[in-house]
């Protein structure tokens, strides 16, 4: 589907970009990107299931991964419609309430994911560094106002620039640069003043993801400071393999940000593909990867899929 002239699109319509130059391939990537999203919905909803029907998991560690598979599962379905919507050819168009809404919930989640990942954090150097006394500071009603802090805190504080979307004036071609909708796509095609959004936007990621990846470091700072100090080698290696799959998921959610402001940043004159690529691989490397990451290296996540898979056939 090739992208259309500005002229036909409609005030209220904006034009997703699929992959620039290979239209005609869209059948074939679709079957890929199909895998991809049953792979994102089911393993996230594997992962939900094992934790919610398996006693020995009912711990704070794996309420915190049943958090981040929940926010996962909700990336995966803010985005599938627009994503292979374009590649099954049904559909390149988006309005502005659904452009806006979606902008909200992909921001949103991409906050909380960041702030789900640093109370896993929390998780493992309580655990590590103060094991007497996890239970007692990691109480389920303390789980669940972390949940709620994170909650209001990624989506509170984003409503102010998101509603200011809807009352901007867009006399730029109308076309984004991904296949689904970001706040800094829409900025760039606003002929209003977006002085506030692009300041507020710029504080709110100091804030939330720099500030949330500068506290993660620090946490494994004193996590290894604390593992060093265990005379036994055996117990400094059981420790540390604790801490493997957040690590993973952590380096999993953070490099493909970095790409996308790198390429944004400094990719202009490389190819919308891309762009494209990248901006794919943001929302759908973490929710694909997650599930995958703790079904291998989490041992009760990986017996009892086991013995479900056992007991199926």
């Amino acid at each position: 589907m090739s992208v259309r002239p500005d002229s036909k699109i409609s005030n209220s319509t904006f034009l997703l970009t699929g992959f620039p130059g290979l239209e005609r391939d869209y059948p074939w990537l679709s079957i890929p990107f199909s895998c991809i999203y049953v792979m994102v919905l089911s393993g996230n909803c594997l992962v939900l299931h094992v934790i919610r029907t398996e006693p020995s998991l009912h711990e704070p560690m794996f309420y915190f991964l049943a958090m981040l598979a929940l926010t996962d599962l909700c990336m995966g379905l803010s985005t599938v419609h627009t994503v292979l919507g374009i590649l099954w050819g049904l559909s390149q168009e988006i309005g502005l309430d659904a452009c806006i809404t979606q902008t909200f919930f992909v921001h949103g989640l991409s906050c909380m994911e960041s702030g789900v990942l640093l109370a896993m954090a929390f998780d493992r150097f309580t655990a590590i560094c103060n094991p007497l006394r996890y239970t007692s500071i990691l109480t389920n009603t303390r789980i669940i106002n972390i949940g709620v802090v994170i909650l209001g805190r990624s989506f509170l504080f984003i409503t102010a620039p998101i509603v200011r979307l809807k009352f901007f004036h867009y006399c730029r071609p109308r076309v984004l640069s991904h296949s689904f909708c970001l706040h800094q796509d829409l900025l760039r095609l606003a002929c209003s003043d977006i002085r506030f959004n692009s300041f507020y936007a710029l504080a709110l990621v100091i804030c939330t993801l720099l500030l949330d990846s500068v506290l993660i470091f620090i946490s494994y700072i004193l996590i290894l400071h604390s593992v060093l100090t265990i005379a036994s080698q055996e117990e400094r290696l059981k420790s540390l393999k604790t801490c493997v799959s957040h690590i993973c998921a952590v380096l999993v959610f953070y490099i493909p940000i970095i790409g996308l402001t790198m390429v944004h940043r400094f990719g202009k004159h490389l190819s919308p593909v891309v762009h494209v690529l990248m901006g794919n691989i943001y929302i759908l490397f973490p929710p694909l990867m997650n599930p995958i990451i703790y079904s291998i290296k989490t041992q009760q996540i990986r017996n009892r899929i086991q013995r479900w898979f056992i007991k199926q056939t």
